[in-house]
């Protein structure tokens, strides 16, 4: 049994930032509003714009900012645009009628060019949780999103980690998504109870630093 269902990317986050040892893995996360946009985009060269709730990498659009303009990755394609007032009017055109947020990008370790993440499993059994997957997924070439629906490919977890990042020890960062994952259901079972599985969307940057990019409570 799958248990309680929370769709909201947004409530998920919301309740992660009040840990203080979680709030250092999570990637600067707003609503979308125009101000919003403009001001992530002069902390940040690239953010990641997606829907507050939906799955499969539907809706996520990918901005990264140069001194000319933008270029907006959107299912595949990229565009580039001049001026900000055009980006906006790019969106308008992209954007479904739904609620978005706005993240602050990360640069993801990569394999011959294509970028990967991972996906950590957890299952509710009696009292007690159960690891029961932990995997990389490694993006169609020619796409930033990973998701096995949009053509990623399956690796194992420690391998992905030597392949992308040979000189990060693949055990020790393997233990620390691990603990982080531990850490994070203590606070959103706490905050949400009922949930009986849980899915991890994490990041490696080039340093090997880990990001949550998201937390799902119905994971494929």
């Amino acid at each position: 049994m799958a248990g309680r269902q929370l769709a909201s990317k947004w409530l998920k986050t919301e309740a992660l930032l009040t840990d203080p040892q979680i709030i250092p893995y999570i990637p600067e996360t707003i609503a979308y509003d125009k101000d919003n946009l403009m001001s992530m985009l002069s902390q940040y060269d690239m953010v990641v714009i997606k829907p507050v709730v939906g799955t499969g990498g539907n809706g996520v659009i990918r901005i990264q900012n140069n001194d000319e303009g933008y270029n907006v990755s959107h299912k595949g394609r990229t565009r580039f645009v001049h001026s900000f007032p055009e980006l906006v009017q790019v969106l308008s055109g992209l954007r479904m009628k739904r609620r978005y947020l706005i993240q602050q990008g990360i640069d993801l370790a990569r394999i011959n060019g294509r970028p990967l993440d991972y996906r950590v499993k957890v299952v509710k059994v009696k009292r007690s949780w159960e690891f029961r997957a932990m995997v990389a997924r490694l993006a169609r070439p020619g796409l930033f999103v990973t998701n096995l629906c949009k053509g990623g490919t399956l690796l194992r977890c420690r391998p992905a980690i030597r392949r992308s990042l040979p000189h990060i020890n693949s055990f020790q960062k393997r233990n620390e998504m691990r603990q982080l994952t531990r850490n994070c259901i203590a606070v959103l079972e706490k905050r949400f109870p009922g949930i009986g599985e849980l899915g991890f969307d994490y990041a490696l940057d080039n340093t090997g630093a880990i990001w949550i990019l998201e937390v799902n409570t119905r994971p494929s």
